[in-house]
């Protein structure tokens, strides 16, 4: 098949995969929920980049080490990631009841700290590694074996389509602070909540296969 043929199917697949990867319900998009409810999209949407962040640090270990590892370092992951998830999600339930995110935009917050509290709840998910090394990684790793630019073409169609996507889903949440304070701080709970259910499954799984 000819070259840039084969680079738009590599691309293609990637965006379709960011795509899946950023309307799948999970810990990240609840917890940017909880960040955009609280303090806006103007302060939240640097952790739209926190994919990219955490994997620069989980991609390379998955393709050198993961499939080498023994199955006891996703249990303990699961775990860790678990109690981080729980953690995170008591904090967004103190927020919603001190109705703090009423207050926020008088003392509003670094904007890194979203990036960083959601980059490192990706480290601690397992479902990136889980997700690298069962579906993205193969076919990076089998483009990349023909050309670099179909390994490219994969991982620049997968990331700008999962940050741009989680870009627009953090801009959609901040919205409902436009729609009143009770409703706001109701979503935030319910935010939290969501968060404790996927702590509590997390830690369920690892302490399960443990």
């Amino acid at each position: 098949m000819d070259l840039k043929l084969e680079t738009l199917n590599y691309l293609l697949t990637g965006i379709s995969l960011g795509f899946y990867a950023g309307v799948s319900p999970g810990p990240l998009q609840t917890f940017l929920l909880a960040e955009s409810l609280k303090n806006g999209w103007k302060h939240t949407l640097p952790a739209a980049l926190s994919p990219l962040l955490s994997d620069i640090l989980v991609v390379p270990l998955i393709l050198l080490v993961l499939t080498q590892a023994p199955d006891r370092f996703l249990t303990v992951l699961r775990i860790v990631g678990g109690g981080f998830i729980l953690f995170l999600a008591w904090d967004a339930w103190k927020s919603a009841r001190a109705e703090t995110v009423l207050h926020q935009l008088e003392t509003p917050p670094p904007r890194g700290q979203s990036l960083l509290k959601a980059a490192l709840m990706n480290l601690l998910n397992p479902n990136p590694y889980l997700f690298w090394s069962i579906i993205a990684g193969p076919i990076f790793l089998d483009g990349w074996r023909q050309s670099p630019a179909l390994g490219g073409s994969f991982v620049g169609g997968f990331y700008g389509a999962f940050i741009a996507l989680t870009a627009v889903l953090i801009v959609i949440f901040a919205t409902a602070r436009n729609l009143g304070a009770v409703l706001t701080r109701r979503l935030g709970m319910v935010s939290a909540v969501a968060l404790a259910v996927f702590g509590v499954y997390q830690l369920w799984l690892g302490v399960v296969s443990w």
